[in-house]
């Protein structure tokens, strides 16, 4: 079984785009020969698998609360509608016995913002399950953010890469902890943590293929556009994400937005894969 998060369909992708990847998410991961779950919080349950008519509802609802670790019980006692980020599908996929999640990119450290840490870099800290992404998302700072994830004890490991991928490209030109090439070789070292019965998850960083990827330059022309944006207009918190990404769509003619969709795709294959080589 292979996790999937809900924020993609609430808060990552235009509407009605957001349904439509989360389906086709779902449906590369039958192919693939696993069990897609998609997680989120419906009328203050959480709730693991979602149906077609669930992911139809979360993809047209309104004021729907993203959800990491601190916002869960807000959106569980209040009985409330809630998106699971990446450190809240974590958690809900660990307690519900999935081992693995696929993803777009992970949370970390924001640039010019060194406090500014994701709650995604600690879940992955303390939480047994294995993440599969294209990196973190590359409006971030990457070498801080694998410094973070150093200090938390995760492996990184590179999926046919010996670099960590940059989300949109390909390569970095930052070092991985080590090199898998088959989900077998991956899941050897997922059965080894689980053996040590070590608190926190593994990173699987796939990079995007070569034909969907977005060259660095142009995506970080774009990034550092948006970034002075958001310092002008004071966006903060929360919203800084978002409005990046959805800056960074605009000012690249939306090629970074379908080269987002082509990594999703891409990383739940590569997920389904693991989860089928930890299943046998």
């Amino acid at each position: 079984m292979v996790a999937l998060e809900s924020t993609l369909i609430t808060h990552g992708l235009p509407r009605p785009k957001n349904l439509e990847v989360a389906q086709a998410l779902e449906a590369a991961v039958r192919e693939a020969g696993a069990v897609p779950a998609t997680i989120a919080i419906l009328g203050g349950q959480i709730t693991v698998g979602l149906t077609d008519e669930q992911l139809d509802y979360l993809a047209g609802a309104e004021n729907v609360r993203k959800c990491s670790r601190r916002d869960l019980p807000i959106v569980v006692g209040r009985g409330e509608d809630g998106a699971t980020t990446v450190a809240g599908t974590m958690m809900a996929a660990h307690m519900a016995g999935i081992r693995v999640f696929a993803t777009g990119g992970i949370g970390g450290v924001h640039r010019g913002h060194l406090f500014d840490v994701s709650a995604d870099l600690l879940e992955l800290g303390r939480t047994p399950v294995t993440v599969v992404c294209a990196g973190a998302k590359a409006i971030l700072d990457l070498p801080l953010t694998l410094e973070v994830l150093e200090t938390q004890g995760v492996p990184v490991i590179g999926y046919g890469t010996d670099e960590f991928p940059a989300f949109y490209s390909r390569s970095s030109g930052l070092p991985i902890d080590a090199r898998c090439d088959t989900p077998e070789a991956a899941a050897a070292i997922v059965r080894a943590r689980d053996a040590l019965e070590l608190p926190g998850g593994a990173l699987v960083a796939v990079p995007i293929r070569p034909e969907d990827e977005l060259p660095a330059s142009e995506a970080e022309g774009a990034i550092l556009h948006a970034l002075a944006e958001a310092e002008a207009q004071g966006v903060t918190g929360k919203e800084v994400t978002p409005f990046l990404l959805a800056r960074v769509a605009e000012l690249t003619g939306e090629a970074s937005l379908r080269a987002n969709v082509a990594l999703l795709l891409n990383n739940a294959r590569v997920a389904s894969g693991i989860a089928v080589a930890l299943s046998t």
